[in-house]
């Protein structure tokens, strides 16, 4: 098989020893990514999976770290027309959401979970001289304990 390139052996040899000739912009080329600001969008989908996960987890929280982790979350959510780049809306934006259908459906969530929360029975404590009536018997020293914990 011949290559037939029209050049003589004195330029082949030549050009072997020629530098190549690449424009920064060649260059500079094979280190840009493929996908424009991957990285920052899973950045911002991490935090807003971080504020949907606080705000479900600690929405009965009792202890104050959950609480304030819920409210943290909450205030976020419902925070708008904020400037900040990782605000609430502009991460929905940037990740192609509408932030106030997610806004909603969130809110929507919450007034479900707490309408469906078990609500907790209260008895009435009768004092001692009076007649029980339909409770569960309790003995005296139990029953100064309950009075004791409940404060009276």
């Amino acid at each position: 098989m011949s290559y037939e390139t029209g050049l003589s052996i004195e330029e082949k040899v030549a050009s072997l020893f020629q530098p190549d000739t690449l424009l920064p912009d060649q260059y500079l080329e094979t280190f840009r990514r493929k996908a424009p600001l991957e990285p920052e969008r899973r950045l911002m989908l991490a935090v807003l999976e971080d504020a949907i996960a606080c705000f479900q987890k600690y929405l009965f929280a009792r202890d104050g770290k959950g609480r304030t982790m819920f409210r943290d979350a909450e205030d976020w959510i419902l925070e708008g027309g904020s400037n900040w780049l990782f605000c609430f809306e502009n991460i929905c934006e940037v990740l192609g959401m509408n932030p106030g259908y997610v806004r909603q459906g969130l809110l929507r969530w919450k007034e479900k979970q707490i309408a469906e929360r078990p609500t907790a029975k209260i008895y009435r404590l009768t004092p001692r001289g009076q007649k029980r009536g339909g409770g569960v018997a309790v003995t005296a020293r139990a029953g100064q304990r309950l009075l004791k914990a409940a404060g009276r």
